[in-house]
C-alpha cells in the first residue's frame, strides 16, 4: 500500500474512532434525562413516594462522581479500554435491571448502576490523547467533552416521546441496547493504549474520596428538599470537609494515590477545576429551565403552554449547537491556545444568560439565548480537558480528565441546587395551579451570567499550560507494543 493510502487509511480509522468514543459519551450523557419526563409519575407506577422517586435522579448523579475518579484512576493502571467497556457493561446491566422490574428499589439500583457510568466520558478523552493523530486530539476531544451536553439536550425530546408513546420499560430496555451495541463497536474499532502507571490501586483513598463526594453532593442535591439549615445538611456538609481534609492528608503520604494532589494543586490544573465548576453552573442552566418555561402557560407572562415532547423538540438546537460548534473550540485552541478558548466560551455563557435573563419573548430570542449558551458551553467544555492534559504526565490523563468530569458534575449539581431555591422562593398561581414567577427565572439567568463571569476571570488568571515536567515521574509500562 502506498504512503498516502496508508494515510488515508489511518484517517478514516481515526475518525471512527472519535465517532464510536463521541456516541459513548452521549450514551452515558443521555442517562441524565432518561427518567426526568416520568418522575412525575414514578410514585404511581413504583408504588412509592414523590421524595423516594427524586432519588432516581439524586443517586445516579453521586454514583457518577464517585465512580468517575475511581474508573479513571484503573483505566490509567491497568488500561482505558478495559475500563471503558467495564463502564459500558454496567451500564448495559442497570438498563436491564430497569427494563425488567416494577420495584422502586430494583429500578433505583438499576439508576445507580447507569449513573456509574458516566466516567466513559474522560476514559474516552484519554484514549483519544493516546490513540489519534496529533492533529486531530484537539477536534475529538473538544467533541468528546461536548458529548455531555450534547446527551443532556436532546434527551429530554427523545425520552418524552418514549414515555408518551410507550411503556416506560422501553426508556431501559432501549439504554441496554445502545450499550451493547457501543460495547461491540469499541470491540471492533476502539485500540487499547500503551501507556499504564502501573503500582497498586489505592483503595484507601478511593473510599475516603467516596465518602467526602457522596456526602457532599448529597447535601447539595437534598439541600431545598430537606432544608439548608437543618441538621442533616449541615452534618453532611460538615462530614464531607472533614473527610475531604483527612483524604487530602492520606493522598500526599501515600506513594501510589488515587489522585496526585501536587499535581492536582499545580495553578494551571487547580484554577481549571473551579472554572469548571462555574461553567458547570453557567451551561446547565438553560438544560435545567428552558422545558419549564416552554411548558408553563402563557398566563405566567413568560410561558408557552407547550407540551414537554413538543418543547423538546423546539430546544434540539441547543444540542445540535454543542456539536456543531465543538470542532469550531478545537481550532481556536489550535491556534491561540486552550486558555483563550476557555476565556472565549465563558464570555458568550455570560451573553447568553444575561440574554436569557433581560428577554422572555418572543419564542425566538428564547431560544436564541439558550442556543447562544449552548455554544459557549460547546467551546468551554472543548478547552477544559485540553488544558488539563498539557498540565499533567500522560500516564495520568484519565485519572485527571475524571477530576475535572467530577468538578464539572459539581458544577451541574450546585446548577440544580440554585435553579430549586430560586424557583421556589418566587411564585404565581394559575388555574389553580402554582408556577415560578418571572423574576425567579430572570435571577435563575443572572447567577448563570455571573458563574460565566466568574469563569472568564478566572481562565484569564490561569497560567497558560507548559508540558508536564515532574522530578520523578511515573514510568509507563509499555502494554501491546508502540503504535
Amino acid at each position: 500500500m502506498s504512503a498516502a493510502g496508508s494515510a488515508s487509511s489511518a484517517t478514516r480509522s481515526s475518525k471512527w474512532v472519535i465517532l464510536v468514543l463521541a456516541s459513548c459519551g452521549i450514551a452515558v450523557s443521555l442517562m441524565q434525562t432518561l427518567v426526568v419526563p416520568l418522575l412525575p409519575e414514578f410514585p404511581h407506577l413504583l408504588h412509592t413516594t414523590a421524595a423516594n422517586a427524586g432519588w432516581l435522579v439524586t443517586a445516579p448523579l453521586v454514583a457518577g462522581a464517585v465512580c468517575a475518579p475511581v474508573t479513571g484512576r484503573l483505566g490509567d493502571m491497568y488500561g482505558k479500554r478495559r475500563m471503558l467497556l467495564v463502564s459500558l457493561a454496567t451500564m448495559a446491566l442497570g438498563s436491564a435491571i430497569g427494563a425488567l422490574n416494577d420495584d422502586f428499589t430494583a429500578v433505583l439500583i438499576g439508576r445507580v448502576l447507569q449513573g456509574a457510568a458516566v466516567g466513559v466520558v474522560p476514559l474516552g478523552i484519554s484514549i483519544m490523547r493516546d490513540e489519534l493523530p496529533e492533529d486531530q486530539v484537539g477536534s475529538g476531544v473538544a467533541l468528546m467533552s461536548a458529548t455531555l451536553g450534547i446527551g443532556g439536550a436532546v434527551g429530554l425530546p427523545i425520552t418524552g416521546v418514549v414515555a408518551q408513546e410507550l411503556d416506560w420499560h422501553w426508556l431501559f430496555a432501549g439504554a441496554m441496547v445502545f450499550a451493547l451495541v457501543e460495547i461491540a463497536l469499541i470491540l471492533k474499532v476502539v485500540p487499547e493504549s500503551s501507556l499504564r502507571t502501573g503500582g497498586r490501586f489505592d483503595l484507601v483513598g478511593a473510599l475516603g474520596l467516596s465518602v467526602a463526594l457522596t456526602c457532599l453532593l448529597l447535601a447539595i442535591s437534598k439541600g431545598n428538599e430537606w432544608g439548608w439549615s437543618s441538621a442533616l445538611v449541615l452534618g453532611l456538609l460538615a462530614g464531607a470537609v472533614a473527610m475531604l481534609l483527612l483524604w487530602g492528608a492520606f493522598e500526599l503520604r501515600t506513594t501510589a494515590p488515587l489522585v496526585d494532589l501536587r499535581v492536582s494543586a499545580r495553578p494551571t490544573v487547580l484554577l481549571t477545576n473551579i472554572a469548571s465548576v462555574l461553567v458547570g453552573i453557567a451551561m446547565f442552566t438553560g438544560f435545567l429551565v428552558g422545558s419549564q418555561l416552554l411548558q408553563a402557560p402563557a398566563e405566567t407572562g413568560y410561558g408557552y403552554g407547550m407540551t414537554l415532547v413538543t418543547a423538546g423538540l423546539v430546544l434540539l438546537p441547543i444540542g445540535a449547537a454543542m456539536g456543531l460548534f465543538s470542532p469550531v473550540s478545537a481550532r481556536i485552541s489550535r491556534r491561540f491556545g486552550p486558555r483563550t478558548t476557555l476565556i472565549l466560551g465563558s464570555c458568550v455563557l455570560l451573553v447568553g444568560n444575561l440574554g436569557a435573563s433581560l428577554l422572555h419573548g418572543p419564542l425566538t430570542l428564547v431560544v436564541l439565548n439558550l442556543t447562544i449558551s449552548s455554544i459557549g458551553g460547546a467551546l468551554a467544555y472543548g478547552a477544559l480537558p485540553q488544558l488539563i492534559m498539557r498540565s499533567v504526565p500522560e500516564t495520568e490523563t484519565a485519572a485527571a480528565n475524571a477530576l475535572n468530569s467530577l468538578a464539572r458534575s459539581i458544577g451541574t449539581s450546585s446548577c440544580s441546587a440554585i435553579v430549586v431555591a430560586l424557583t421556589t422562593g418566587s411564585l404565581v398561581r394559575v388555574a389553580g395551579a402554582t408556577y415560578p414567577s418571572i423574576s425567579a427565572y430572570s435571577w435563575v439567568f443572572v447567577v448563570a451570567a455571573g458563574a460565566g463571569l466568574g469563569a472568564a476571570l478566572i481562565a484569564a488568571a490561569t497560567p497558560g499550560p507548559a508540558r508536564y515536567e515532574s522530578v520523578a515521574p511515573r514510568m509507563p509500562v509499555a502494554v501491546g507494543g508502540s503504535r
